[in-house]
């Protein structure tokens, strides 16, 4: 399933969920009917995409012998 922005001839803006992008496609021929108005003659609105966060890199690993110099917060 895939969300998308609509936007109508008249200017208003609605969200509708499509099966895939080949299922908008048919639905756009057969027209979709703006929830305000009615109107058939929508469009997708620019969209910004979704980016998760993305998680912090792990720390190194410690050499064999341990860090050295006791900077190492392992071995505390």
């Amino acid at each position: 399933m895939i969300v998308y922005a609509l936007h109508c001839a008249c200017g208003h803006d609605f969200d509708q969920w499509f099966d895939n992008m080949a299922d908008y496609d048919t639905k756009k021929a057969a027209g979709i009917p703006c929830p305000s108005c009615g109107g058939t003659e929508v469009a997708k609105a620019i969209m910004a995409p979704r980016v998760g966060k993305s998680k912090p890199a792990p720390a190194p690993a410690c050499a064999p012998g341990g860090c050295g110099g006791g900077g190492c917060p392992m071995m505390m």
